[in-house]
């Protein structure tokens, strides 16, 4: 099947790479031409393990193209949206110009018969709005949200957990859902779940997913604070509370808390959208998740100024990890940036390092020290915090060898990712995010 996708960013780059891997033939369209330029040569402009792989078998194989040309999009029989809607400046809404602009585009070029698939992140009543301006064409319009995994996109996408379209009532609906059936006809014949909806049901699916894992992960942090005042460990808690299989274990790690450029910004979003349909009180709570995980950043900070007696003043952090994830080079929203900024604005000399987004930390956060190599960012420290649970840091790292390094064997581990009684006996000073 022909497909187009709208935006090649984070999602739409690893949607078209990943629908021509499984044999569509794909023009993936920007307006970003040095995106474009490089995706064309296979380059990721992201890091996303199995991304390069695929990009470069679809494009060798003639079945993946990239453009700045919305023309290219005629004749495709399905037109994925795959743009990004960041939270407003000023705001907590969803900002969606770049999702009508897309439709704008993609309007002159659509025929009758056409599948228009949203797959941003988008508030509620936004694709019943964006169906009445597509319908003139003839064109249907099927809301199909996303659920990748940053570091798991790839797999996310070729393999999903599951599969949603809203479409409208009548024929027109139940062709397009078909239609999207035969473009996953891989993963359906595997035994993928379809599932159909209305636009509304739709789109609350991806917002209220998110919801709820921030606030599990809000939860589990909640519970940290508790146990940093009564002495419990918090890593116990979440053990034993997680054999309940109404609850599972999944997302209660406990620590700085959530990132990325999806759950803080789709929470604030939600709970916007609530307020405009007259339901805010339905998601209150939604706000005090998001400043549950704000206060854990700042526990975090603070946790490494009481080890080191009530002063950062020249003295030098080794921060390890500045993604908001592991598998990532994204630095939105990310929880390790805020605590190195947080120990910088406290007079500390603060050295970053990361296995994948130092190129994106080091633009956005020119104030701070970045060192590539692990033992650079730990000679000499006095103190080493963990905010990014790489494998590096929580499974390779020998404890005793960095001991070596540092000056003052202190970690604060914002992960709880490290094996504690391994590195106390390596005679560090070991500090855990809601741990005795």
């Amino acid at each position: 099947m022909r497909l187009s996708v709208i935006g090649c960013g984070y999602l739409g780059a690893v949607h078209a790479a990943a629908m021509a891997s499984i044999g569509h033939d794909v023009v993936g369209i920007d307006v970003d031409a040095n995106k474009i330029e490089a995706l064309s040569n296979a380059r990721a402009p992201f890091f996303e393990p199995g991304l390069t792989e695929i990009l470069t078998e679809g494009i060798n194989a003639g079945k993946l193209r990239f453009t700045t040309d919305i023309a290219a999009a005629a004749g495709a029989a399905v037109h994925f949206i795959g743009v990004g809607t960041p939270q407003q400046r000023g705001g907590d809404a969803a900002d969606l110009t770049f999702v009508d602009a897309a439709i704008d585009a993609l309007i002159p070029h659509l025929q009758p018969g056409d599948v228009v698939a949203g797959k941003s992140t988008v508030p509620v009543g936004t694709a019943e709005r964006l169906a009445k301006r597509i319908a003139p064409t003839g064109a249907t319009l099927v809301w199909n949200p996303e659920f990748l995994r940053e570091g798991w996109a790839v797999q996310d996408t070729i393999e999903p957990d599951r599969l949603v379209a809203g479409v409208p009532s009548g024929p027109d609906g139940l062709r397009a859902a078909d239609i999207l059936r035969d473009v996953y006809h891989p993963a359906v014949a595997s035994g993928t779940p379809f599932i159909v909806t209305d636009y509304a049901t739709a789109e609350l699916v991806k917002v209220a997913a998110n919801a709820f894992l921030a606030t599990k992960i809000s939860f589990i942090n909640a519970m940290a604070e508790i146990a940093e005042v009564t002495g419990a460990d918090v890593t116990q808690l979440a053990d034993a509370i997680g054999h309940d299989v109404r609850i599972g274990r999944r997302f209660l790690g406990a620590g700085i808390g959530f990132g990325g450029g999806c759950l803080p910004k789709d929470i604030r979003a939600f709970s916007a959208r609530a307020e405009e349909l007259g339901r805010g009180e339905s998601v209150a709570f939604l706000r005090e998740v998001d400043a549950i995980n704000l206060r854990r950043r700042e526990r975090a900070v603070q946790m490494v100024v009481d080890a080191l007696d009530g002063t950062l003043f020249e003295k030098k952090v080794a921060v390890l990890g500045a993604a908001f994830k592991p598998h990532s080079d994204d630095i939105r929203d990310s929880p390790a940036l805020d605590v190195a900024v947080g120990l910088k604005g406290l007079g500390a000399h603060v050295v970053v390092t990361d296995p994948a987004a130092i190129d994106n930390a080091a633009r956005a956060y020119p104030q701070l020290s970045f060192a590539r190599d692990l033992d650079e960012a730990l000679a000499g420290a006095d103190a080493v915090i963990v905010v990014t649970e790489w494998d590096a840091y929580r499974r390779d790292l020998d404890p005793v060898r960095a001991a070596a390094l540092v000056s003052n064997p202190i970690v604060v581990d914002g992960r709880n990712c490290l094996d504690a009684v391994a590195w106390r006996a390596a005679g560090w000073t070991y500090l855990g995010m809601g741990r005795p």
